[in-house]
């Protein structure tokens, strides 16, 4: 490496919460720094304090609540004023008041926005950079300089972006960050300007911020590390506005398991992948399953093709082990799939199933998904074909019958009711139940039957209802495809239901999702003659 030495520096919590969609309390950015701080990063810039009252509270609270092990908790914000003195900005004071050891403050880099934005000559914008840095030195604070949009201002006026720079480092402040703020500059010009500054200001720290608008705010970031910078700038899961920041949930095992740069303690990337969705399930965004090494799809095998190559080797269709990032590999079925892959998912369950078992539950597969299941998400469902392929057959009960109604009234109430009647254990069960919906009625007279026999039901959760449908030219008499997810608090898994009656599908789905937690669960069939394989 050019650079034995790297900082990854956070800002989830100031430019990642501009994402369209983010809203994060005080408590939501503790416990996001205390899981950042975990993980091992070496800045986590807390916020804008007196930009709003939730950052300045979160800053008075830090101070008592956090504990942070690794991580310096960095305090941001902007230069003096223009045409001010830099003594008792309102700005500088908040930054003071912050209290941390670092504080990083933003300034413009780009001529056209000193005079189209500040309205104020280049001199001045100079000046800003200058008095502000020196002012934060002279109280005692460590300060790193974030040139706003300096890779347009080195495009459009090298002589002023330099100068913004110099005056930086020479007042003291020690990373200079260089910041690609509207993300659309490409690799040659990120490299180009990046040697330019080295070639002029040789003895400064550099860092580097880059948004994604052109889609390579990642490999810019790498691209900076090859070159020697100091601190690259980022968010967890890509998080910020627009088309988000530099996603350092790629950056870290990029450059820990790609290029060899040890910018984490021992062991702590294996943490990576939990951390990412445990930030994810805080922001309330779901997490793209797709995204590299941390997403639920990153190491999922579908083709029958790779699957099969998969159970002689692991690493044949995988780049990196995901366990070096916390995360799995995970084969999903479907009509792509070959008869390896039915045979690992089986042996994945403990179920015993033959090769002729497994080329028949293939075959079924095949007949179901040109029919519109799709076995991708339904594991549950999936599951019980292979129980069923080797023999076993739930006795937990029996449907006979379920009527559902909704009914519209004078209110404008709107109120569904459904009746189901089952048999367990040879007992005719018939209960009644109300929902704002069919489903939710179902749910109700469903659970209001099992639950004398099955107390498992309990922690039952249906968790997601999703309804498809598949030929719309069809109109109203299309089939539809229903998908129900359901939890038991540590585990989560899918069903699915297909009919050209919305409720029969739902039925479908619903029951198969019950029989997988009750089997979960360990409650005890009906007939005694049942047996697992």
């Amino acid at each position: 490496m050019a650079h034995p030495r790297l900082e990854i520096y956070d800002t989830t919590l100031r430019d990642g919460a501009q994402q369209e969609g983010i809203s994060l309390t005080v408590s939501d950015k503790l416990r996001i720094a205390a899981l950042l701080d975990d993980l091992g990063v070496g800045y986590i810039e807390g916020g804008w304090p007196g930009a709003n009252p939730k950052d300045s509270e979160f800053f008075k609270r830090a101070r008592s609540e956090l504990n942070l092990r690794t991580a310096s908790l960095t305090a941001f914000g902007a230069t003096r004023r223009p045409r001010r003195s830099v003594e008792g900005d309102p700005q500088m004071l908040n930054l003071l008041e912050a209290e941390t050891d670092v504080v990083c403050i933003v300034g413009k880099a780009w001529d056209y926005h000193v005079r189209e934005a500040l309205l104020t000559d280049l001199d001045d914008g100079v000046a800003m950079v200058a008095e502000s840095v020196a002012y934060l030195r002279r109280h005692g604070r460590r300060v790193f300089f974030d040139a706003e949009h300096f890779f347009d201002g080195y495009r459009s006026n090298l002589d002023f972006a330099i100068r913004v720079l110099r005056a930086a480092l020479e007042e003291g402040a020690e990373r200079l960050v260089l910041c690609d703020t509207n993300g659309g500059r490409l690799l040659p010009d990120i490299a180009g300007a990046i040697d330019r500054v080295q070639q002029a200001l040789p003895d400064a720290e550099l860092g580097v911020h880059f948004h994604n608008d052109a889609g390579c705010a990642v490999a810019s970031s790498l691209t900076a590390v090859e070159m020697g910078i100091r601190q690259v700038q980022g968010c967890i899961n890509g998080y910020g506005e627009r088309t988000g920041n530099a996603d350092l949930s790629t950056i870290l095992p990029d450059l820990v398991l790609k290029m060899g740069v040890p910018v984490l303690e021992p062991g702590r990337l294996k943490i990576l992948s939990p951390i990412s969705h445990h930030i994810a399930e805080i922001v309330n965004v779901s997490l793209d399953p797709h995204s590299p090494f941390v997403g639920a799809s990153a190491f999922t095998h579908k083709a029958g093709l790779h699957t099969s190559a998969l159970a002689r080797r692991p690493d044949a269709y995988e780049h990196q082990d995901p366990a070096q990032v916390g995360n799995r590999t995970r084969t999903v079925v479907s009509e792509l799939s070959g008869r390896s892959t039915v045979l690992a998912k089986a042996r994945d369950l403990g179920i015993a199933l033959t090769g002729a078992q497994a080329a028949e539950v293939l075959d079924e597969i095949k007949h179901m998904e040109n029919r519109g299941y799709h076995f991708e998400a339904a594991d549950g469902s999936f599951e019980l074909m292979l129980r069923q392929a080797a023999g076993w057959s739930h006795d937990y009960f029996e449907l006979e019958s379920f009527r559902v109604s909704t009914e519209h009234r004078s209110d404008a109430l709107v109120m569904a009711e459904a009746t189901v009647k089952i048999v367990i254990r040879g007992e005719r069960v018939i209960r009644t139940g109300e929902g704002n919906g069919p489903v939710n009625a179902l749910d109700h007279a469903v659970r209001e039957a099992l639950k004398h026999h099955y107390p498992q039901l309990d922690t039952l959760r249906l968790t997601n209802y999703n309804v498809r449908v598949l030929d719309a030219t069809a109109s109203t008499a299309a089939v539809v495809r229903v998908f129900i997810e359901m939890s038991d608090g540590p585990s989560t898994w899918g069903s699915i239901g297909v009919h050209e009656n919305v409720i029969e599908a739902t039925w479908e789905a619903m029951a198969d999702g019950i029989v997988i937690g009750l089997l979960r669960a360990g409650a005890e069939p009906a007939g005694a003659s049942s047996s697992r394989p």
